[in-house]
């Protein structure tokens, strides 16, 4: 890893870019929280979906005595924005928005989310803290390589940065030779992408006959899919860089939910902004702390579209003990999948992050991969194609047959199933500018689609 941004066991050294809000004490955090709360579900009454739940509860700010009170509120889903398509969740009228962004997800239709000029310079604050806390200064250069458009991501760095005074290459998604081409010129020290873009960026040096070590970045700010430790390891070996991790959803406001601090001990949640529980998605009852949940989240500040309770479906754990770093929020593990993207392979639960992890333990396997669920009679079969470092492919099938038998055990071990894995040529396997595609599940294709 580069030591560009300095000694990482030692945490207590570095800026913090709001310290009397990142560093209040617990029993000051919670109250500001339960104030916000009150205030929140006063604010949420002007917006018709909540009001009817809220006098269906006969629950007003009254009734919020403690922040565990926020379990009188109600459930919101990524089903119900649908339902109120395209704006009905506003709490302003719309002559007061500043912006509007959207995410698609997986059906095409986008869900919208807007900002007023406020909740804009919040987002920028909290984007601004995370990057701050992994090393960016005013001083650097930042070229991102996210989407810019109606996805959260590209906008909420852009401005975070901006928000710390580093000036930022809007280098946008996609053309990889191009990315590269933007690196080698402007040198910046500092990339944001996806982790999974991370790693094609140094195939694509690699393919110009450019060692990725060599490029100029030394920090990496990576979010938008979960990702594992040993991909962190990948990526920050691949490039020479440090890697954080950063959290965020557009349903919620984008990215700066929470991020990583030179601990790299979990992602400090920006807890003055946001209220989030970690609960059980099938009984909703709140996990015992450090074990795997449901986020769900409710957004404290955000005055044009309010969020109560929205579960995120996506699933990690909550730690609340003290950081080396001086930070006195509470932290989140990394997603390691989401409730909508869990399969079940013959009753058992796996998440395309277990075999993530399995692959990367094996040496000479790639972090690219696809999962292929199919039933072909009455059981599910799952064959992972898996892409491996070219000096490992050979010709020689003993070999690659006991690379498979190792990639197969490793699979076992961490997803608990059975795979039929196959080894494929390097860069066979799509490679995406946002989110990665890790599964194709052929199960619910009908015979005439297959």
């Amino acid at each position: 890893m580069s030591a560009f941004i300095g000694n990482l066991e030692r945490p207590d050294q570095y800026p913090i870019w709001d310290e009397p809000a990142e560093t209040l004490p617990r029993a000051e955090l919670e109250r500001l929280q339960l104030e916000r709360l009150r205030d929140l579900v006063v604010r949420i009454s002007r917006v018709p979906f909540y009001r009817d739940q809220l006098n269906h509860r006969d629950i007003g700010p009254q009734n919020i005595r403690s922040l565990a009170d926020v379990r009188k509120l109600p459930f919101t889903t990524k089903a119900d924005m649908r339902r109120q398509h395209p704006l009905g969740l506003l709490a302003v009228p719309r002559k007061s928005l500043a912006r509007i962004h959207g995410s698609s997800g997986t059906t095409g239709k986008p869900t919208f989310v807007a900002y007023t000029a406020k909740d804009l310079e919040t987002w920028s604050t909290l984007c601004a803290r995370f990057l701050v806390a992994g090393g960016v200064k005013p001083e650097h250069t930042a070229q991102v390589a996210f989407g810019y458009g109606l996805f959260t991501g590209g906008f909420g760095l852009h401005y975070g940065l901006e928000r710390v005074g580093t000036t930022v290459i809007p280098a946008a998604a996609g053309n990889t030779r191009r990315q590269i081409e933007i690196m080698r010129d402007l040198a910046p020290e500092v990339l944001i992408c996806t982790p999974s873009y991370a790693l094609t960026i140094a195939d694509g040096a690699r393919e110009l006959g450019i060692d990725p070590r060599a490029l100029p970045i030394r920090i990496g700010h990576f979010g938008g899919e979960p990702w594992t430790e040993d991909m962190r390891r990948e990526i920050e070996d691949a490039l020479d860089i440090a890697a954080f991790n950063n959290y965020g959803l557009s349903e919620v406001i984008g990215p700066g939910v929470s991020g990583e601090c030179p601990a790299r001990a979990g992602m400090h949640i920006q807890e003055d902004h946001f209220l989030v529980e970690c609960l059980d998605p099938e009984s909703l009852e709140p996990v015992p702390e450090g074990e795997p949940g449901e986020l769900v989240i409710t957004t404290l500040t955000r005055e044009a579209m309010p969020m109560v309770r929205y579960r995120t479906r996506d699933i990690a754990r909550l730690y609340r003990e003290p950081c080396a770093c001086g930070r006195t929020t509470m932290r989140m593990s990394r997603v390691t999948g989401r409730t909508d993207d869990m399969l079940i392979i013959r009753g058992v639960n796996v998440f395309p992050s277990q075999i993530e992890e399995a692959l990367l333990r094996v040496e000479g396997t790639t972090p690219h991969y696809l999962i292929e669920v199919s039933r072909p009679a009455t059981l599910d079969e799952v064959h992972v194609k898996v892409e491996i470092h070219p000096e490992i492919f050979s010709d020689r099938m003993d070999r690659m047959q006991t690379l498979c038998e190792r990639i197969s055990r490793e699979i076992q071990a961490v997803a608990g199933i059975r795979a039929h894995v196959d080894l494929v040529e390097p860069r066979s396997i799509e490679r995406f500018v946002g989110k990665a595609k890790r599964v194709l599940d052929k199960r619910g294709v009908s015979e005439q689609e297959s």
